[in-house]
């Protein structure tokens, strides 16, 4: 049994008013009135995207302060760390960042995630935000992990049966497009009678992260103004010590330990210092990065934010006192620390064996051998944006799209996941490593589009931020088309010299390219590929990731030179 020394409620605004009048008349012990503030331990992880075992290849460590690098992760050594840490305090609150599931392990992503919902019970979590994610298979899968229930074509494939998520999900800015709130905008919990609020928030650009027909009829708004109206809300009816789950997180100028705060200037790091002085602590996610920071509110007071590294590898820690009479927390007295999840404690037996379970179950599929490369084939990036990894996905969606009369094709780096490393003495590559790689699942569509079209979405690459800087996306192309691309030229003027096979693309030509649903339906603001003709299905990017692989066996890692740099 876990220490649950905190009540979990999530109450309707309508209600909470009357929850709080009852919570807080509620009596008190001789020694809880004497004493002036009670102390409050507050634990939250981020990113974990179905991570069950200890994630592989550069996500297996964690950099000390002190530069060396360190083994961590893995949900049976998470589940330790988080009990010996509530094991140390004698009340407190666990909270997920947000991306628990999705573009998950192959342990998870083979049960459709009902492995990690599991975990995350056992785990005792108090309340998680939602990432993006957690809708990348859309809002009415998204509400089965929540509530339960057997998947519509598949079943229930980890057990007879699945309950979903004994937690609430949060999103203050997720909001059907009439207004209405599409899930619980924050929750409240609390602790020897006095409230603790939390609020969450999700990234205002979701729709364009995830595919555009998942979350129809959803609208993501502002997440400072959703921040200040719920922190606001929860004032009003009381509860006066509010911790926030931001999925938004901060790149670090520099990676000095789990502990250090060498932050860039950005979104999140502007939001974090705009939102509402009324909350107290802020964990944030999605950056992957880790860091602890004190950052002064609106009010110039101290606050903390923190994040801590992805796939189970830190559980971040904020121990605050929240004084009886105010109810509010005492700042001043607040301290935090990134706990990294080593493996040099026994790990949790019973965490240890639903992993073991899921794993042993997606082995003989994972295990599969799929071919054998000559060299690894990573994300690392050239000066043109070109990967290795990128170019030879590309390269095998326009095979697949080929019967269907594809040219060209282009991928988008968000959907490569891992490097795929060769291993053994011929190089041989499985299954679960291209899955790892590429595990969205995502349909391929071979469109027609016009040469002007084409110019328009490879400008898209560079798209201008509210801050006026630049967001640069550049997406893989397959071998049959190169082009010129200069960073220094105005946006929306940077791409030149386009050529398929050859030959100079004419803005009034058509052409033939294949690319994801994702990107088909405008996701990552690529929306020039939804002016388009003729759009067939060439079926699944991994199956076609899987058969060029095979096919062409030993793949040898391609050349970076199909965009020209210039200026």
């Amino acid at each position: 049994m876990r220490r649950r020394a905190a009540l979990r409620t999530a109450v309707p605004a309508a209600g909470l008013a009357m929850a709080l009048a009852i919570s807080v008349t509620s009596g008190l012990s001789a020694a809880q009135a004497q004493d002036a503030a009670v102390s409050v331990r507050l634990l939250a992880f981020n990113d974990l995207h179905g991570s069950l075992e200890p994630p592989p290849g550069v996500r297996s460590q964690v950099k000390q302060a002190d530069g060396s690098l360190v083994p961590a992760g893995g949900a049976a050594y998470l589940a330790a760390y988080v009990d010996q840490l509530r094991g140390q305090a004698t009340h407190s609150l666990l909270y997920s960042v947000g991306d628990n599931w999705g573009s998950s392990a192959l342990e998870s992503a083979m049960f459709h995630d009902e492995p990690t919902v599991q975990l995350l019970n056992r785990m005792g979590v108090d309340a998680s935000a939602i990432g993006n994610h957690e809708l990348d298979e859309g809002y009415t899968e998204f509400r089965r992990m929540q509530t339960g229930g057997c998947h519509p074509i598949d079943g229930c494939r980890f057990g007879n049966t699945f309950e979903g998520a004994n937690f609430p999900l949060l999103a203050a800015n997720m909001e059907f497009d009439d207004g209405a709130p599409a899930t619980l905008p924050f929750t409240v919990n609390y602790v020897e009678g006095i409230p603790v609020g939390v609020i969450a928030t999700m990234p205002a650009d979701t729709a364009t992260m995830v595919t555009p027909e998942g979350v129809g009829g959803l609208r993501f708004t502002d997440e400072l103004a959703a921040v200040d109206r719920t922190a606001d809300l929860l004032d009003f009816f009381g509860v006066r010590a509010i911790a926030l789950l931001m999925h938004k997180g901060v790149e670090p100028a520099a990676d000095n330990g789990p502990n250090s705060c060498e932050v860039t200037s950005g979104p999140a790091r502007d939001l974090a210092l705009r939102a509402s002085p009324k909350v107290d602590v802020i964990f944030t996610a999605d950056s992957h990065q880790q860091y602890n920071c004190s950052l002064p509110d609106p009010m110039g007071n101290p606050r903390v934010m923190m994040q801590g590294a992805s796939h189970g590898r830190i559980v971040s820690v904020v121990d605050v006192s929240i004084d009886r009479t105010t109810r509010d927390v005492l700042r001043d007295r607040a301290s935090a620390f990134n706990q990294v999840v080593t493996h040099d404690i026994p790990s949790d037996p019973d965490i240890q064996a639903l992993a073991d379970d899921a794993a042993a179950r997606a082995s003989e599929i994972g295990a599969a051998r799929v071919a054998s490369l000559t060299g690894d084939l990573t994300r690392d990036e050239t000066r043109s944006g070109e990967s290795t990894l990128g170019n030879v996905v590309a390269d095998a969606q326009w095979a697949a799209g080929s019967g269907h009369g594809a040219q060209m094709a282009l991928t988008n780096p968000g959907g490569l996941r891992e490097d795929l490393l060769r291993g053994g003495p011929d190089g041989a590559v499985t299954y679960g490593q291209t899955y790892a790689a590429q595990p969205f699942g995502n349909t391929l569509e071979v469109l027609t589009v016009t040469g002007a079209t084409l110019k328009t979405a490879l400008e898209q690459q560079f798209q201008p931020r509210g801050d006026g800087t630049i967001t640069e996306r550049i997406l893989a192309p397959s071998s049959s088309l190169t082009y010129t691309m200069n960073r220094s030229a105005t946006v929306g003027e940077r791409i030149s010299d386009i050529r398929v096979n050859g030959d100079a693309v004419v803005p009034e030509g058509t052409y033939r390219v294949a690319v994801n649903k994702f990107l088909a339906d405008g996701g990552d603001g690529f929306d020039a590929f939804r002016v388009r003709a003729d759009a067939v299905h060439a079926g699944c990017d991994l199956d076609a990731f899987t058969a060029y692989l095979g096919t062409n066996s030993p793949v040898t890692p391609p050349n970076t030179d199909r965009i020209t740099v210039a200026g």
